[in-house]
């Protein structure tokens, strides 16, 4: 027997409603030849392998429950949305699951499609080697029509973008949360993020507002906090009035009970409409910040705004962020 000659093929499953199992090559691959060289080592005869199957078989088993459990673990399963009316495409990463469920956490990542890029698996894997994060289950949402799914809630902006997204909102409160429950067999998980980038990130931000009874935090990268319901060049625009995210949170009576974790880079855009030589992108947050200290609903160290002068804006820029922001999310 050699090691071409196990199962290759199997899929992963990582969010089963009855356990966590781990059948993939990724996990097989080093253990197996292990495997394979116990027994095919010459200096087991016949006599010696019936002496001593249990044993044998017991550190097999060992070698390979050890092997599975040390890994991070990655699949794509689907989720019918009747809010949406289409079947969402979801990318579900998690670390080795802790005895005690309680202290698994969950990050709902928008862009789930660009958990590639994103380089989301190779970070968690990094991060949770060094034992900087706790536990972890991480469901990327695929996107279907982002121009219009992304967005705030019941506010398009002046183009009628972002039209569904309080139908969005309504897939992640009443459809993708009990789903991850279900699946990760908890009834509560430790904390709960939200995050995204652009206008996944408005998105994000929005959703979390809305549903700060379920979310803890929300993270934000270049968040398109521009979103505005009137042309920036019309002769009465402004931004004071305008912006559809800050009017939206400046006369909101909630108190919610949120953390924020933002950031933009300097390198991201040109323009700058209020011609005070910051990027809009850097403003519009920056802005939107002190919206939310204003309203006096967290303490100044709940709110984290960071700023990377040569940062532009794509995924080669965010993950050099993410690593930062999943500590402050969901360090130990």
């Amino acid at each position: 027997m050699c090691c071409e000659d196990w199962d290759r093929t199997s899929d992963l499953r990582v969010m089963s409603p009855t356990s966590y199992r781990c059948s993939t090559s990724r996990c097989k691959i080093k253990v197996l030849c292990l495997r394979c060289q116990i027994l095919n080592n010459p200096l087991l005869d016949l006599g010696m392998l019936k002496e001593y199957k249990l044993p044998l078989i017991l550190v097999l088993w060992l070698i390979t429950a050890l092997g599975c459990k040390s890994k991070i673990k990655q699949q794509d399963d689907e989720l019918y949305s009747r809010h949406l009316q289409r079947h969402v495409t979801l990318t579900i990463i998690n670390t080795p699951v802790p005895g005690d469920k309680t202290e698994l956490n969950l990050l709902i990542l928008n862009d789930g499609q660009e958990m590639g890029q994103f380089k989301v698996k190779e970070i968690i894997d990094s991060l949770y080697s060094k034992k900087l994060i706790q536990p972890l289950v991480i469901v990327g949402v695929h996107a279907g029509d982002r121009m219009k799914e992304y967005g705030v809630a019941g506010n398009p902006d002046f183009l009628k973008r972002g039209d569904k997204a309080s139908h969005y909102d309504a897939f992640i409160n009443n459809e993708l949360y009990p789903f991850a429950k279900k699946n990760a067999t908890v009834r509560k998980f430790k904390t709960v993020v939200i995050a995204g980038c652009s206008q996944g990130g408005l998105s994000a931000f929005d959703i979390a507002w809305n549903r700060a009874d379920k979310i803890d935090k929300v993270g934000v990268f270049s968040g398109s906090f521009w979103w505005r319901d009137k042309d920036d060049k019309a002769v009465d625009y402004s931004d004071d009035k305008n912006r559809i995210m800050h009017n939206k949170i400046r006369s909101s009576r909630k108190k919610a009970a949120l953390k924020y974790w933002f950031y933009a880079g300097g390198k991201e855009e040109e323009s700058d409409r209020d011609k005070d030589s910051i990027i809009d992108v850097i403003d519009d947050t920056r802005d939107l910040v002190e919206v939310i200290k204003n309203k006096n609903i967290c303490l100044p160290e709940d709110i984290r705004f960071v700023q990377e002068p040569n940062g532009k804006h794509g995924y080669e820029s965010w993950s050099k962020q993410l690593p930062a922001f999943l500590i402050w999310a969901f360090g130990k």
